[in-house]
């Protein structure tokens, strides 16, 4: 449907009249009860964007929150790092990484 905007396209639910068990039915299978929700409009570009985003079983707001979340600080980082069990081998490994570029340094070009 167009807005004044001829390029300008939104999804339009089509309403009927549900009753009280029907909408009960369908709030229960789409909301969690007990979270707050807000309905947003966002054009068919916006709407394509986000869905290609989504995988199966995830909702959109999923989608929302890892892309718009907060990011990880160095305090998330270090108790992340204190919970991984890495291997010795694998600290081996990189332990070895870190000795040879310590040996050999990369130096900026002399112009």
């Amino acid at each position: 449907m167009a807005s004044g905007d001829p390029g300008h396209n939104e999804f339009v639910l089509v309403r009927r009249q549900l009753t009280c068990q029907e909408f009960d039915a369908w709030f229960l299978s789409v909301h969690d009860p007990c979270m707050a929700v807000k309905t947003i409009t966002i054009d068919v570009e916006a709407y394509e964007l986000l869905a290609r985003q989504k995988r199966p079983g995830q909702s959109f707001s999923r989608v929302i929150k890892q892309r718009f979340g907060a990011t990880m600080t160095g305090a998330d980082l270090l108790r992340r790092a204190a919970e991984a069990r890495i291997s010795p081998e694998a600290l081996d490994l990189v332990e070895n990484v870190v000795r040879r570029r310590r040996r050999d340094l990369a130096r900026a070009p002399k112009l």
